[in-house]
């Protein structure tokens, strides 16, 4: 690890690690005169399928993860009268696109060891109306995608991944987005293992989702600007074939994330080496510290999100206010969808329904993770989660 610690007096919960192949590569972008979607995004989407090592995958780049699952869902044509089930222990986005095509969602609690959905509970949450699963890698652990998968197998039902968090994460030994999946979906927001910016990609091995996702991500045209532009023979014609959305990621976007992938593997080390230090210098507090992912597994370690134990009387609110007090950024990952008034009232739900999320949540402290901390500022947070446990 880097013994360089951060220039600041606050030590903030998250911050992007942009270098100078990041910037050349932005700068020649700018330079090229092609800035929306182009070279660089076809390239980055290419380098994406190398990166997960299966020539059978498509990659899709898309605006942000919430575009790739609206997609992904959309392709599968999943509609009004339909059921998706997924976790409330997730972001709003997981959901949200459910509701953007009319469909409803059923939601479910989880593992209370792993954090992730909870395969047992999937089953009793199945009814005819039920069209697919979409499985949270929480924190960069993966779910228990063996188990997912054969309950999605035995009763009809798609996949699509959540893996806003899970990149590089494994499962059974292959990456995560090579799995038995319908599609899967990560995230390049500005906190996650590798950002650019805001953007996310599809990645499925079924080619009619990935042309439904292609089409249906630019307006619904047959043709994108680049494709028409750049032809051999160029053509200003194209066909608006569906009404479709205004997800595409543009050439700046994707000229960060071909320098960030490029850094995946490095990236999950550092933040590895980082919570392998958290969990030595916390065994002994009244703390849970995460879930460790099975031997010989990747955790990506997007998130550090550690649990206040029984023993520890200070309210969580009360733990992270001191953890601030003493300059240190922290979160809170999630406020469950059962919490949220919307989900809340359109479901009928409660805090009882969902007991191990409920209690996850009024104990979670999520942790700053991320490669741009030296030894110094891990310390710095390793001295003041032990300060105020004292």
């Amino acid at each position: 690890m880097s013994t360089a610690p951060l220039a600041s007096s606050f030590l903030p919960f998250a911050l992007p690690d942009i270098g100078d192949e990041e910037i050349d590569e932005v700068i020649d972008t700018l330079k090229s005169g092609w800035v929306t979607t182009g070279p660089k995004a076809r390239r980055f989407e290419q380098d994406f399928s190398a990166f997960l090592g299966d020539p059978g995958l498509h990659s899709i780049a898309v605006n942000s993860a919430t575009a790739g699952l609206h997609l992904a869902l959309e392709a599968l044509g999943i509609g009004p009268g339909d059921e998706v089930i997924t976790t409330t222990h997730t972001f709003t986005a997981t959901a949200e696109v459910v509701r953007y095509l009319g469909a409803d969602v059923k939601l479910v609690d989880i593992d209370p060891a792993t954090l992730n959905i909870d395969p047992a509970l999937i089953e009793g949450a199945i009814t005819p109306a039920t069209r697919a699963i979409i499985p949270v890698h929480y924190g960069g652990l993966a779910a228990d995608m063996p188990a997912l998968l054969d309950i999605a197998r035995r009763h009809g039902l798609k996949v699509v991944e959540d893996a806003a968090h899970a990149l590089p994460t494994t499962c059974a030994g292959q990456l995560i987005g090579t799995l038995g999946s319908d599609a899967t979906v990560f995230s390049f927001y500005a906190n996650k293992t590798i950002t650019t910016g805001e953007g996310g990609m599809l990645v499925t091995r079924d080619a009619a989702i990935a042309q439904r996702a292609r089409i249906m991500r630019l307006h619904g045209m047959n043709r994108d600007a680049f494709d028409r532009f750049t032809a051999t023979v160029p053509s200003w014609y194209y066909e608006v074939v569906a009404p479709g959305f205004k997800y595409n990621l543009g050439d700046i976007a994707a000229a960060l994330g071909l320098q960030q992938l490029k850094k995946a593997h490095d990236f999950q080390r550092k933040r590895a080496q980082i919570a392998a230090a958290y969990d030595a210098a916390f065994a002994d507090l009244p703390l849970i510290t995460p879930p460790l992912p099975p031997p010989g597994e990747v955790h990506a370690w997007h998130l550090y999100a550690l649990r206040l134990g029984d023993a520890l009387t200070l309210p969580r609110d009360a733990f992270i206010d001191a953890l601030h007090a003493r300059g240190v950024g922290c979160s809170v990952h999630y406020i469950p969808l059962h919490q949220h008034p919307y989900w809340r009232d359109r479901y009928g739900l409660s805090a009882p329904m969902f007991p191990h999320s409920q209690r996850a949540y009024e104990r979670l402290v999520s942790l700053p993770i991320y490669t741009r901390m030296g030894d110094a500022d891990v310390q710095r947070v390793i001295d003041a989660v032990r300060d105020v446990v004292r």
